[in-house]
């Protein structure tokens, strides 16, 4: 008989929301909201692009990473995943792309899949998916920010600066 390995059992918490940070991206902190109901994590970009470089499907796209704040703003680009169908909380269909990138949440640093879409008039400019907690956290949906706020002041000197000129 063939043992099952045991999965990885969570053992940090986090709250409903949390400051994340996606390094790969340039993106040292973006408020997300952690939701188990959602399948995959997504979030708000911008300027949406395909394009190739050596023979690769590659996406380039601005994020706004503070909430009705458009003065931060970062270009990224990334190797192109897939494009998936994805189901939106109202149950409309989207064709989305899809990139892969590193998360940094707490002290836990993971690669996950995050669709590509408008949220412009959602409150959280990120969704962080089931498939990125899964057996990772420990959820408190009565809590926020239990993995810290520290991230959340990642853009001051940017934002002091604009207020200068």
């Amino acid at each position: 008989m063939k043992m099952k390995k045991a999965k990885k059992q969570p053992t940090s918490a986090i709250g409903w929301r949390e400051w994340i940070a996606l390094p790969d991206l340039g993106i040292p902190a973006v408020k997300a909201k952690i939701d188990t109901g959602a399948r995959t994590s997504a979030i708000h970009v911008f300027n949406l692009e395909e394009f190739s470089t050596n023979g690769q499907q590659m996406v380039r796209f601005g994020i706004h990473p503070l909430q009705k704040n458009t003065d931060i703003e970062r270009i990224c680009k990334a190797p192109l995943l897939e494009r998936r169908k994805v189901k939106n909380s109202g149950g409309h269909s989207e064709n989305r792309y899809v990139i892969q990138t590193t998360a940094v949440l707490g002290s836990e640093r993971w690669p996950i899949s995050v669709t590509l879409t408008n949220r412009d008039l959602m409150m959280f400019r990120m969704l962080l998916g089931r498939k990125a907690l899964e057996n990772r956290f420990l959820i408190n949906p009565g809590r926020s920010f239990l993995a810290g706020r520290a991230l959340a002041k990642s853009y001051q000197s940017e934002l002091m600066k604009k207020v200068e000129k």
